[in-house]
């Protein structure tokens, strides 16, 4: 009998269970209602993607087609042509005669800056050239003439005969942001105007190349392959903020990253190789470096960005200004110099004779002051490949030498493979030279059968002179 009272109880207890389970785990409640509408409702998700394109839409930095439209018809395409002779005889082998031939050795891009075909690329575009092809977006050809270059700053200018042709006009570089969006317009693979786009990733970029004086590069991730060189950087405006000239890749092709030309300095080479065949270089006067912990722990002072001054030239426009060395200068203009970058890119977009507002630390505290800049003299020894400058006294007591001009830069048609700028030329053809100007007079008036005999001398005192012939 106790048997079946515990079966049975033992079936009470789990009906019981069952029905509390079946309460606790199954049955639903009322839906508390909030007043808080969640936009991913299912009433949302019919019109999710017209929500997004509406906004997209009301957008206008996101908004492409109205900077599109403005440049593809001012950017071109440029064709480096060659001509050459080929002998159809062994008399027109020997004698250089035979049919001519053309050939395309390069392309690239270029971009349109007024209605009557004045029109900027790369120097590396068009370098060697016997003739220069420029081909529209309406694909109408012309043959351009080379109004003039500057290598150094990898800039040529180009002009076609036509009028009211569709132009870019100049943004201010200065005022592009860091994350701004641009588009990169160009004619890469021989295609026409072909646009891509994306954000400024940075500012003032120096790439650390010897083969440009320029280093102040902006830095984008709009897609630039080659034939993208010398086209043209918009912002969401239409207006031309750059000159697309390089990417750096070891295939040599777009691999997330390439650099262009502000316009501010592109605009102030092309003002000056119109004005003056040739570009004039604006400088404070001064020598020095950028500061990191460690520089700035070496020089004893607490900032660790900027430019520290090491000496300043007497005479000029920074000494005159009452800079000295030890200063660091934090902006130009109201434009922050964390890098030396910073500098000498701002400083690449104005003239000689330009007044610039200059801020510096001394002992730690912020001053002001104004420079005029001065013109960099220099001049370039075509025979043996070099350009040299002048020279300040007190950098010439570095040396142990009483004059002396010093080597800026190796041209591309050195005599040497080695960098051997920083050295200084005290002598060519055994007399002293103390300015550019006597190294001009001794190279222009020596006659073409007379070597050039130049003495180099090194930081470190070690003299020797060279026979060039």
């Amino acid at each position: 009998m106790k048997k079946y009272v515990q079966l049975f109880s033992v079936a009470i207890v789990a009906s019981v269970l069952s029905v509390g389970g079946y309460k606790f785990f199954l049955s639903t409640e009322e839906p508390i209602v909030s007043d808080f509408e969640s936009p991913w409702q299912q009433d949302s998700i019919t019109n999710l993607s017209t929500t997004l394109a509406t906004y997209e839409e009301a957008n206008a930095e996101l908004n492409f087609t109205e900077a599109a439209e403005k440049t593809i018809n001012a950017v071109v395409h440029v064709k480096n042509i060659t001509s050459t002779r080929q002998a159809r005889n062994p008399f027109e082998y020997f004698y250089g005669s035979g049919e001519a031939q053309k050939a395309i050795r390069g392309a690239g891009s270029g971009v349109i800056l007024s209605p009557d075909g004045l029109i900027v690329t790369n120097n590396h575009v068009i370098k060697g050239a016997s003739e220069v092809q420029v081909t529209l977006n309406n694909n109408k050809t012309y043959v351009a003439d080379v109004l003039g270059s500057a290598p150094e700053s990898d800039i040529a200018l180009l002009k076609i005969d036509d009028k009211d042709l569709d132009y870019l006009p100049f943004g201010d570089s200065n005022d592009v942001k860091i994350g701004e969006w641009v588009l990169a317009v160009g004619n890469p693979f021989n295609l026409t105007s072909t646009v891509t786009a994306g954000i400024v990733s940075a500012k003032a970029r120096d790439l650390g190349s010897s083969n440009t004086s320029f280093q102040s590069f902006i830095q984008t991730d709009a897609a630039v392959n080659p034939g993208n060189s010398g086209g043209a950087l918009v912002n969401t405006r239409g207006e031309l903020i750059g000159i697309n000239t390089a990417i750096t890749s070891q295939t040599g092709s777009f691999i997330g990253y390439s650099f262009a030309i502000p316009s501010n300095n592109a605009k102030k080479i092309i003002d000056d190789l119109l004005e003056f065949g040739n570009v004039r270089k604006a400088i404070l006067g001064i020598t020095g470096f950028e500061l990191n912990s460690t520089l700035a722990e070496q020089v004893n002072v607490e900032s660790s960005q900027g430019v520290y001054i090491n000496s300043v030239e007497a005479g000029n426009g920074a000494y005159e200004a009452g800079l000295k060395k030890g200063d660091i200068i934090t902006k130009i203009d109201g434009v922050k110099i964390k890098k030396f970058s910073d500098m000498t890119g701002y400083l690449s977009s104005k003239n000689p004779g330009d007044v610039v507002r200059v801020n510096y630390l001394r002992n730690n505290k912020e001053n002001q002051t104004t420079v005029t800049l001065d013109v960099f003299k220099v001049y370039q020894i075509e025979d043996i490949g070099i350009e040299v400058a002048e020279v300040s006294k007190d950098r010439l007591k570095t040396f142990g030498a009483n004059s002396g001009v010093i080597i800026n830069k190796v041209l591309p048609n050195s005599f040497t493979k080695r960098d051997i700028s920083g050295l200084l030329i005290t002598k060519i053809n055994e007399e002293e030279v103390h300015s550019i100007e006597d190294v001009k007079s001794i190279v222009e008036n020596k006659s073409k059968s007379e070597p050039l005999l130049v003495t180099f001398l090194s930081p470190k005192g070690q003299e020797q002179t060279y026979v060039f012939r």
